[in-house]
This record gives C-alpha cells, structure tokens and sequence, in this order.
C-alpha cells in the first residue's frame, strides 16, 4: 500500500512539473486563441474576471515585496497580461460589431455592467470616464513610471562595477565565502537584467493604452456604421447602443491596464530593501510627532473657519492631533552614548574592589594583535544589538590563514575612552599600525578612481588604501552604487582595514608561538618530513626567520610541503636564512607568479636598462656588502614607483625582474616607497611562462 501511495505521489510530482513547464506556451495559445476564435458571451465574462483578477493578483505581489527580485517574473508578466487584455479587446469587438444591434447585453454581463452601472448608462458619461482614466493611465503613471524604468536601468548598470567590487570587499574582508560571493555576483546581474528588461517592458503598458483608445474609436465608427447600414438602427438607437457597449468594453479593459501600471510604477520606484511597501510608507510618513502635531494643529484651524466644512475638519484634525500625542509620550530610544555609559557604570559596579597591595597579576601582557574601539563602536561588538564585528574578525582570520598559511593570533578587542567617540585603532605588539574612523548605521562610498559624481556626505579617505571617499546615509546608498561608488558599511570598512593590515604585516604576526603552532600542524600531516627537518636539520629560530624573509615580501607560505623539502635539500650547505629563504622562492616560483599574474603565461614586467643594471650589480652584488651612492637609491627608488604606478593605472601588475644577486637588495630598497612593487629575479621565472618587457627603469643620464 505504502509504495502505491508513494509511486502515486511521484507519478503526480513529475506530472505537476510536466505541467508547470508547458503552462506558459499553453497561455500564450490561449491568448492567441481568443484572437481567431469566436467566444460566447459567458466566455468572454470568464475572462474578463479572470484579467480582473490577475491584475489584482500582481498589483498585490508588488505591493507586499521586499526587492525588485522577489518580482523577477513582472517584465514576463507584464507582457502576457498585456496580450491577455488585447486579446480580450478583439475578441469583445468582434461580438459587439456582431451582435451589438440586439441588446446592450449582447457582449456579456461584465461589458454590460461597466456600461450602466459605472457610467450609469450615459455614453457621454462614460466618454469622459475613459478620458480621464486614460489620461492617468497614459500621461500620469505610464509616463512616469518609462522614465523611472529608463534611469534606472542605465544607473543599475553603471552601478554594477561598484556592486561587484564591494562584493570582493566583503570577500576579501572575510565577511563572506566564495559560495556567498557568487550568490551575490549572480544576484548583482540579475537585478541589472531586470532593470533591463524593465526598461522594455514599460513600453507595453504604453502600447496598451494607446491601443486602448484606437480599439475604443474603431468599435465607435465601426459599430455605428453596422448599426444603421446593415441593420436599419436610427442614428440615435446605434450611437447609444454602440458606443455604450464600446465605452463599458473600453472601460473593462482599462481598469486592469491600469492596475498593472500602477504595479509596475511601484516595482521600479522601490527605494530600499528591508519592507515592503505598506511598512515603509507608515514607518517614513507616520513617525514623527511633531509632523503629525503641526498637520493636526492646521486642520483644526481651518475647521474654525467660517463656513468651512467644520465636523470633517475637527473630527480629522483631532485624530491627527491625539495620534501625535500618543506618539509623543513613548519614550525616545536611547542613544549610543547613553547605552556606552550604562555599560561602564555597570561594569564599575560588577568589578570586586581592590584594596590590597600591587602583585603580578596587575601587570598585564601586550597584546600581540589589538583593535581599540572609541565608545560609539561599542555597539557593533555587541550581539544584543545585532553587531557583528567579532564575526567579521572570525572571518578575517580564517581567511587569512587560507591565504597566507598560518593561523594568526586572535585579536583582541576592547574599548579605549581616549580616542575619538567613532574612532578606532588597530595595534601590532601594543603598536599603533592603523587607525580611522567608522560610524555605525552610515556607510562608505569608495570611488575606485574616475567617478565625478558628487555625494551627500563627509568626505573622508578609505582607511585600507587611501582612496576618497564619502560617509553617507542610507538614503544615498542606491545613489552611491548606481553611480559606481563601491558601498560598504562600517563593519566592513574595519574589518577590511584589519584584513589589509594583517597581510602587510604578515612577517611580525609569525612569532614563535605560531611558528611552532605551525609545526605540529604539519607533524599531523607528514610526521617523518617535518622529523627529519625540524629541529634536527634547522633550528625553530632560523625556520621562523626563513618564513619571516617569504612573508616580508609578501610571499604566502601556504605550500608548507615545499618549504620544508626544499630546507632539507640546502640545509647541509648553509644556515644563512637569506640564502635558504632564496632557495625557497626558487622552488616556490610557480606559485608567486600565479599570486602576482593570476593564470596568465605572458608576464609583463618591468625591466632595467642595461647601464643602470651593471652599475647595480656592481654596487648591491658585491662581497664586500651593498655600497650605492645615496643620489643613485633616491633616482631609482622615485623611478620606480613611477612606473609601478603607471603599470597598476592601465590594470598590470607591477613587478620589477632583474638579475638574481640583486634581487634582495632591490626588494628591500624599494619596499619603503612602492609597496606594491613585487620585485623577482630571472630564475624565478618558470620556464612555462615567457615574459614581455615593458616599461624600463632608465639612469639619471637617460
């Protein structure tokens, strides 16, 4: 019985979804059906309820969304409830052309009923009704509502890039995983494509509406030519019969043409996505007293006005004017002072007093990695109140181990009442190696680089890398993004900020502890590699060091397999970290590539002329230790972060190859002033890759 039942179950599943695939092209013959086919009169009722109701039925669902996606069907629907309602027009013409001369009734109950029930039975009437809902349809909420679509998509468009880039921010930042990421990417596009789409499909509701009134003209003249050439009506008998059934025809179509207008005015003109419609007009409009007071206040004098309408004014005005009152006795929300105090009396009074003599457990260690937060940023670390700082910082460090390849201390966040209310500061070894600002509920608009378009906000710079920006409100973020700003909020802006710092500062976050944390990690996964190595082949001391020098230079140390074969190779002919450390990117040189070039086989780099080179080779390679004349560093060092900044505005990576017994010492020499610049030697380049000389560093003489 149980596998009847179940085979039953499956056999209807695959069949419901067999009907679901083909719903859609059945429609569209329906409709196309209509068009050709000659319908009875009950028919036509059935479906002029129907079209009544679908346009209900989608003015609802655009009412109660939350985002444009949450509609991403409306452009499709919007085309087939438009052929639906033509359809319908052809098909109510041929029956009033044919049958009108035999009673008002000879099109259907629901013609009928929009002609003398609405229009009380008065064509004239009924004219201007069509006239006037026309004019609203066409004029007011078609036209308005093309041009929102028009603006939109082209801002939706422009806004992608910036979308995308805040995606990776968040990325980057740890916020979220790949999988999220991608989710997030797809939903950037689809939006793009339903602004698009909508952009074209308002065009229907425009084409319906002139077609409205074509359709209304036709049935006029056409219906009182047959009327009194083919069945002998008066001239007053056919115009009253005809235009009457052509004018409720017309009417019974335009009101659900104009329903979808309306729907399809409210999808495109949603601002934000947290409510739906209904909440967000009564949340916006309906929430401060003191407005309500004020418009209660003038409806109360003007129902004191001689002859003026007094119950209605009064009566309204006093609702109004209680419905501010009652709003003025809730106690305000309190603020993010407020709530910092409470948490520091309370803390004050929990704390056990301490009278007793000074001892060891006063004395407190540096913390190795700390973020200080201003008093107005305590809130973001506190779950009560849906902050989410701390798993921004889980998010961080995970990444960051899958990255660079050790897991990194914890950081350690507390309050400072020194810095500024929305201040914060990042520590390395009670260090200060970055600070900024953030400001809970506003957001950053980052301009990745050529945007001109001017926001409403405090202009500030992006604490991470330095770009301008802008701190906004919510009100501008969909502004901001559409123009191609890349919009983040707070949490984000710190935990970028952090994640940047962490990656820069790599080599000084691998202490010992970490460095032997990372050893029994690899004694788990090869217990006999890292046995014969370490310590017995090379000290903790010099591995630290080793993978410190990797780390300076950015270099991650994921590849622990390789690190450690390539120790055991060279150990027994030196100790020197530097010459092991350059052994090591020898070996790792696949993977520092693709860190710096990604999948591409022809690398373009920077190279240096010839004259220059042999001078430098001269004065870094010798034995004797480097010796370059001060101007020649200052010349070289200038030159070249020119040139990688050149190279990073046309979008390649800046990297620097020369000869192999100066690669060290140009690295070191150029850090300070172009961080970004990766410099390689030639037998870094795997023999895989070909490379493509580009810009050339030139001497003083060039």
């Amino acid at each position: 019985m149980k596998a009847r039942v179940t085979s039953a179950r499956n056999w209807m599943g695959a069949n419901g979804a067999a009907i679901k695939g083909i719903a859609a092209p059945l429609f569209v013959v329906m409709i196309l059906a209509m068009m050709v086919l000659p319908m009875p009169a009950w028919l036509l009722d059935t479906f002029f309820t129907i079209n009544i109701a679908v346009a209900l039925m989608v003015m609802m669902v655009a009412a109660y969304m939350v985002k444009p996606l949450d509609f991403a069907a409306f452009p499709l629907v919007l085309l087939l409830t438009t052929l639906m309602r033509l359809s319908l027009n052809v098909a109510s013409t041929r029956v009033v052309l044919l049958e009108g001369h035999s009673g008002a009734g000879a099109a259907g109950a629901v013609i009928e009923a929009f002609g003398h029930f609405l229009i009380g039975g008065n064509f004239a009437v009924g004219l201007i009704v069509f006239a006037i809902v026309v004019v609203i349809n066409f004029v007011v909420v078609t036209k308005g509502a093309e041009r929102i679509a028009e603006v939109s998509a082209r801002f939706t468009l422009d806004a992608m890039p910036g979308k995308q880039m805040a995606v990776d921010a968040d990325l980057n930042a740890g916020v979220i995983d790949e999988k999220e990421a991608r989710k997030r990417r797809a939903e950037v596009g689809e939006e793009a494509a339903f602004f698009g789409s909508m952009d074209g499909a308002s065009k229907f509701v425009r084409g319906d509406a002139m077609a409205g009134i074509i359709i209304l003209l036709i049935n006029i003249i056409g219906g009182f030519t047959i009327g009194v050439l083919q069945h002998d009506l008066t001239a007053a008998k056919a115009a009253d019969t005809y235009i009457l059934l052509a004018v409720g025809d017309a009417l019974v179509a335009q009101i659900p043409g104009l329903l979808i207008s309306v729907a399809a005015a409210m999808v495109i003109s949603r601002v934000g996505k947290e409510n739906d419609v209904g909440q967000q007009v009564i949340a916006q409009l309906f929430n401060s007293p003191r407005v309500l007071g004020i418009t209660g206040g003038i409806l109360l004098s003007l129902g004191l006005i001689p002859g003026m309408p007094h119950l209605v004014f009064l009566a309204i005005g006093g609702l109004v004017s209680y419905g501010a009152w009652r709003m003025s006795k809730r106690p305000p929300p309190p603020t993010p002072e407020q709530l910092a105090a409470a948490e520091a009396a309370a803390s004050a009074q929990a704390a056990p007093g301490n009278d007793g003599e000074a001892s060891w457990d006063d004395l407190q260690p540096v913390d190795l990695l700390g973020l200080e937060l201003g008093y107005r940023l305590i809130i973001l670390v506190d779950k009560n109140r849906q902050g989410d700082l701390l798993t921004r910082i889980k998010g961080v460090r995970r990444k960051f181990a899958q990255e660079v390849g050790f897991l990194p201390p914890a950081v350690h966040v507390r309050d400072n009442l020194e810095l500024k209310p929305s201040g914060y500061r990042i520590t390395l070894r009670g260090v200060v190696v970055g600070e900024g600002e953030a400001f809970p509920g506003m957001f950053l608009a980052i301009n990745p680089g050529g945007i001109s378009t001017p926001l409403i906000g405090t202009p500030t710079t992006d604490p991470a890398f330095g770009l301008p920006a802008h701190w906004i409100d919510e009100r501008q973020k969909e502004a901001a993004q559409m123009a191609g700003f890349t919009v983040v909020d707070s949490e984000t802006v710190m935990a970028t900020h952090l994640s940047h710092l962490m990656q820069v500062q790599a080599a000084k976050l691998l202490s010992r502890t970490e460095t032997q944390q990372l050893v029994e990690h690899v004694a788990k996964l090869a217990p006999k590699l890292i046995e014969e190595v370490v310590p017995k082949m090379v000290t903790i001391a010099v591995f630290q060091k080793v993978l410190q020098l990797l780390l300076d230079e950015s270099v991650h140390i994921r590849d622990i397999r390789t690190i450690i074969e390539t120790l055991a190779e060279h150990a027994a002919a030196t100790q020197d970290p530097v010459e092991l450390a350059r052994r090591i990117r020898i070996a790792l040189a696949p993977s520092i590539v693709q860190q710096i070039y990604g999948q591409a086989r022809e690398l373009s780099v920077i190279a240096i002329e010839p004259q220059l080179e042999r001078l430098l080779v001269q004065a870094l390679g010798s034995n004797n230790g480097p010796s370059l004349d001060p101007g020649v560093a200052d010349m070289l060092t200038r030159s070249a972060a020119e040139v990688a900044l050149k190279q990073e505005e046309i979008g390649l990576p800046a990297c620097l190859l020369v000869p192999d017994q100066i690669r060290s010492a140009m690295a070191r020499l150029v850090r300070r002033v172009a961080p970004r610049l990766q410099v390689l030697a030639h037998s870094e380049i795997p023999e895989t890759h070909s490379i493509r000389i580009g810009p050339i560093l030139r001497g003083a003489n060039a």
